[in-house]
Formats: structure tokens, sequence, C-alpha cells
């Protein structure tokens, strides 16, 4: 197993990206600490987890305050006596369909706020318990349009492109503490709930959509989330301890870079 007696923390884990990637982790070995807003969606993710032999604990969490965080990570730090993965995949509320020029100041800049809030808090947390470890993994997740111009994507793509320059700049202060920075770039993935809910509506404009993101890659599909978790696991292991400071692309060629 790849993350065999690791520790890992999940935000957002209720959600589909960050539940995929709790139970990947999971199930490769790690004792994966669940937080989000919801308790219910935890506590299903958790039940999976423990249906195929994994471990896990779910605590309700708000990733975007200050003490919230730094008791949940001082409280897993304590029990668990190491924490070597985080991994923060909280929603952003972005809105996007919307040309710039009409939208408003709080719709675009909402998302890179709160990205950048958030990504700050749980990083600063997690850094000073592994930097006494001397190791540790710290993960995120942004989007193609990280690396690509989209329009009506308001500022979900800014927000992206902060969110890799925070990873790269992390990583380069907490390299020489022996902590990992990386992050996922995805394209989106088919089988996630924002997708499937469109999906389910059946309609031309969110079938259109999907297919123009298709068509969009170079190899003509989506990732689904198995994909992305799977990369998640790589990143995590010690097979890729010679990754930091970097962006791992799952886009299936939407970016190249």
């Amino acid at each position: 197993m790849l993350l065999k007696n690791k520790n890992a923390v999940i935000y957002g884990a209720g959600g589909s990206i960050g539940g995929a990637v709790a139970r990947a982790f999971a199930s490769e070995g790690a004792k994966v600490f669940l937080s989000g807003r919801t308790m219910e969606s935890l506590k299903k993710v958790a039940e999976d987890i423990t249906a195929s032999g994994g471990q896990s604990e779910t605590e309700i969490v708000d990733a975007l305050d200050e003490k919230s965080v730094n008791d949940y990570v001082d409280t897993v730090g304590k029990k668990a006596e190491r924490i070597d993965i985080s991994f923060n995949a909280i929603g952003i509320e972005d809105t996007q369909g919307s040309p710039l020029a009409d939208m408003s100041l709080e719709d675009f800049i909402r998302p890179i706020k709160l990205a950048m809030q958030t990504q700050f808090l749980t990083a600063k947390a997690v850094s000073k318990i592994m930097m006494k470890q001397g190791a540790g993994v710290i993960m995120s997740i942004t989007a193609s349009p990280a690396g690509k111009a989209y329009s009506l994507v308001g500022g979900f793509g800014p927000a992206c492109s902060a969110l890799e320059g925070f990873s790269r700049n992390l990583a380069s202060e907490l390299g020489p503490f022996g902590i990992r920075v990386v992050n996922i770039r995805s394209a989106g993935s088919p089988d996630s709930r924002p997708f499937v809910d469109a999906l389910g509506q059946e309609t031309d404009l969110s079938k259109t959509f999907i297919k123009k993101m298709e068509d969009d890659t170079m190899l003509k599909k989506l990732p689904p989330m198995v994909e992305i978790a799977s990369v998640a696991v790589f990143l995590a292991s010690d097979m890729a301890s010679a990754m930091t400071g970097t962006t791992a692309n799952v886009t299936c060629g939407t970016t190249m870079d």
C-alpha cells in the first residue's frame, strides 16, 4: 500500500473530489481525517471507507475560519501524533456564465478571496506540525482555466492561477524542512456532482457545454474522479518524493504546461 501508516487531513471531504481522494487515500492504507461543513455528506464518505476496510474520522470544520482550522489541526496532530498529508478541496463559491463586463465586483472577487483564504489558513496550520516532523505533503487542486484563457469563468480562472502561484511559493519556503507542496490541475470530471446535476437537467445547454469541454482536450474526453484520485495518491506517496513546487496536469490535454 502506497500510503500505509500515513495520516491525511482532508478539507471538503464530503464533496465529489474530496470524497474520491479520501476513499483513494484510505484504500492505500492512510487513516483519513474527514472535515467539512455538513456531517451527513462526511458520514457517507466515512461509511464507504469503513465498508472497504479503511480508517477514518469525521469532524465539522470551517476551513475559512482561522480558529476552527487551527483547533482542528492541533487536535488531529495530538491524536494521530503526526500529519503526513493535507488536502484542501473545499468549494470557492464561484459565479460563472456571466461576462466580466457585467459581473459585480463581489462575484468576481469571491472565489479568489475564498481560495486564497482557505489555502493559506490550512497550509499555515499544518506546516508548523510538518516542520517539526521534517516531512509532509500539502496538496491542492485547480482546473484548466489556470493554464488556458476561457471566457465567462468569472473569478474562477484567476483564483486557480493564484492558487498555483501560492503553491509554488509555499514549496520554495517549506522545501528545506522536507515538506512537499503539490497541486493537481483537472479539466473537470464528468462523474462529479456538478456535472451529474447538470446532465440530470437534460438541457441542450448543459450537453453542449460538456461536449465543448471534451473537444477542448487532446484526448477528447474528461478525466473521471478515479483518475484524479489516483494521481493524488501518487503525489502523496514516497514514489513522488522528488516532486514539489509543481502542478500535475490531469486535464486530458486541455493545457500543456
